[in-house]
Order: C-alpha cells, then sequence, then structure tokens
C-alpha cells in the first residue's frame, strides 16, 4: 500500500462498553467528537459491569445496581445478533441519553422509548430478561477484556494491535482538545511497555 491510499484508509477503532456506565458514557461522546474530524472507522461492542464483577465481592450498592445493567447488555447484545451490528450505536446512543444526562432509571420505559426511536421492534424488549444471547454477550466482552486484562473496566478501546481501559474524562473534550487527547492516548497507547497512567478523580460524569 502507497502512502496515499494508506492515508485514505480508515483507521479502526473497536469500542466495548456497557450502556449503564457513565464513564464509557463519556469516552463514548469523545470518541465520537473524534471521529467527526478524523477518518475512524468504529466498531461498537457490548461488555458488562455485571459479568465482569460476577465473582468479585462488591458493596450493596452495585449489588443492586448489576441487574439492571445486564438488562440493557442483554437487550444489546440481542439486537446485535437479531438486527446486526449496524443497529447497536443507534441503540447505545438513545438508552445512554436517556440513562446518562436524562438521570433515568426506570428501565422499562428506557427500553420501550430507545427501541421505538430507533425504529426496532417494541417485542425485542423481552430479551432485556432473557438468556438466550448471554453466550454472544459473554463472548463479547471476554473479548475486550482479553486484550487488556481482568483489573480494568469499562470503556475498552482497541486500535489495531493495541488496547487499553479508558480513558476516565470529565466532561468529555471537544474540537482540537478532543483531538490532542486522541492522539496523546493512542501515542501511550501504542508503546508496548506502557501499562498504566492514573490520578484520582475529582469530579463526576459532566454530561453537558
Amino acid at each position: 500500500m502507497n502512502a496515499t491510499a494508506a492515508a485514505q484508509t480508515p483507521t479502526a477503532v473497536d469500542f466495548w462498553f456497557d450502556p449503564s456506565c457513565p464513564w464509557a458514557w463519556m469516552t463514548s461522546r469523545w470518541v465520537d467528537e473524534v471521529a467527526a474530524q478524523r477518518d475512524l472507522d468504529v466498531t461498537w461492542h457490548v461488555m458488562s459491569l455485571a459479568v465482569l464483577n460476577e465473582d468479585r465481592e462488591v458493596d450493596e450498592a452495585h449489588r443492586a445496581f448489576f441487574p439492571r445493567a445486564l438488562r440493557y447488555t442483554r437487550l444489546v447484545a440481542a439486537v446485535r445478533e437479531l438486527h446486526g451490528q449496524a443497529a447497536v450505536k443507534p441503540l447505545y446512543d438513545a438508552l445512554g441519553t436517556r440513562i446518562h444526562p436524562g438521570h433515568r432509571t426506570d428501565a422499562e420505559t428506557i427500553i420501550a422509548e430507545s427501541l421505538a426511536e430507533v425504529g426496532l421492534p417494541a417485542s425485542l424488549a423481552a430479551y432485556a430478561d432473557s438468556e438466550e444471547y448471554d453466550p454472544q454477550m459473554r463472548e463479547s466482552h471476554f473479548d475486550g477484556i482479553g486484550r487488556v486484562g481482568q483489573d480494568v473496566g469499562t470503556p475498552v478501546i482497541a486500535i489495531g494491535d493495541y488496547a487499553f481501559f479508558g480513558p476516565v474524562i470529565s466532561p468529555a473534550p471537544k474540537g482540537e482538545q478532543a483531538l490532542a487527547l486522541w492522539d496523546g492516548v493512542v501515542a501511550l497507547a501504542s508503546y508496548d511497555g506502557f501499562f498504566e497512567l492514573k490520578r484520582s478523580r475529582t469530579r463526576g460524569p459532566l454530561f453537558d
């Protein structure tokens, strides 16, 4: 491939998310911002915080949260299998807008409204409480986690042969700042010996 052809080839990016995770939502908005300015080919994959923590001791708040989170994850997995990859991101956007900036927890209504918004059958809501597509959901989950290790969370981003957890950001940067962060994160992640860069969070997710 010559240099011109290489420059015209979109950068393949894989993004694993749990629909209920506010930090994955923030990162996904950043990736959307970058994709609007760079030639990215982003494939969106479901992962599950409930599965990630199923063999761990968790506090009561998380124990109450995971069953609801699993419903959204199962729904996205079913839609992926029944309606194809192209349906995943629109459904994620519809669910996430209600869950995160909307601050809603009424799962039944969130699911019904989200399916209607993206033009999917209302009957798909039943899959939120079905284990039918759990094998595919778990396969997707472990595909992402297998690239970065068990001691992380969501999101996971893969670019070519290298992958990383996060970044955990708030708020999601815009414009040139979004591109600068993208270039810096990609540069760090592309170094095989790089493992971790972290500081304590001083704010929660800022959705506006």
